[in-house]
């Protein structure tokens, strides 16, 4: 097995989870929504993490799953099946950069519907972090890998929002997961405007295929759509029908597009289907986000 990029302190003791395993169940998490305290020792190319205050520990992140995250199951019910499950994996690790603007503005893109992996779905940018690496910059390189973005040094602060436990597929009634990560979301606050960052966005047409910046108010909204509950939680009055977007064109060009907001409201559904929606993380990345921001 390669090195574990995510590692758990239990009791002292260090345990790299299987890919099969719950990492929020592995840390304490019950039967509830979350999220959970953690303590997080964030290294170049790891993490570690651990339910109580370890040496090494530089910050306390909340870490949540999707109430039909699949591993729950998987450690309860699905164990004869193991042989259709990766047994020389761990859990990976990921990062996502959720970029303010000065004019308080978040950055997500549309991931192209030909990726093999969440297709078609909202995302801050973020992807894997190489071995060796500081987390912050995995981050930016990802930011500029699929933006074209690379923020001037001395122009912008950072701090860690939160985890987030991922599967793909998402759901056990899409089948059996084939991914599984912890993402760590950052906030990386620029000084520059939306203005002036949209004016420098040039983003990759083979992970792309549109971009967007949500304000604080349709971010509440989105973040309040929250999927595998059984009643919706109370959503902004006067939300506006559409929100702007940049789709890129076959042809290599770009153009305004008006999204309906009512798209960006849907949660995860039962049945695997490629339909436009916000991906669960990043509706618990907005959360956290706006928390920030009211603090």
């Amino acid at each position: 097995m390669a090195a574990a990029r995510v590692l758990l302190l239990l009791s002292g003791r260090p345990v790299s989870p299987s890919f099969v395993q719950s990492v929020c169940r592995l840390l304490g998490a019950g039967p509830g929504l979350g999220p959970w305290a953690t303590h997080c020792g964030l290294k170049r190319g790891r993490l570690v993490l651990s339910d109580r205050p370890f040496p090494g520990a530089s910050t306390r992140l909340p870490l949540q799953r999707p109430p039909f995250c699949p591993f729950v199951a998987l450690d309860q019910q699905l164990r004869a099946r193991g042989a259709e499950l990766p047994t020389n994996r761990g859990v990976d690790l990921g990062v996502a950069v959720i970029l303010q603007s000065s004019d308080q503005t978040v950055l997500l893109t549309r991931r192209t519907r030909t990726l093999s992996v969440s297709p078609n779905l909202w995302v801050p940018p973020g992807g894997h972090v190489e071995l060796d690496e500081e987390l912050l910059d995995g981050g930016l390189r990802e930011l500029w890998e699929e933006s074209g973005l690379q923020l001037p040094q001395g122009q912008f602060s950072w701090v860690p929002l939160g985890l987030w436990e991922s599967a793909y597929p998402p759901r056990l009634s899409w089948g059996l997961p084939k991914y599984h990560h912890i993402i760590l979301y950052l906030l990386v606050v620029s000084q520059e405007s939306q203005q002036q960052l949209q004016a420098r966005i040039k983003p990759n047409p083979s992970e792309v295929s549109a971009f967007m910046w949500l304000g604080p108010d349709v971010a509440a909204a989105v973040a309040a759509t929250e999927d595998g509950t059984e009643t919706p939680r109370h959503l902004p009055q006067e939300l506006p029908p559409s929100v702007l977007t940049v789709e890129l064109a076959e042809d290599g060009g770009a153009r305004p597009l008006a999204l309906p907001v009512s798209t960006l409201l849907r949660t995860t559904p039962t049945t695997a289907e490629g339909k436009e929606r916000v991906s669960s993380g990043t509706k618990f990345a907005l959360r956290l986000w706006l928390q920030h921001l009211g603090r």
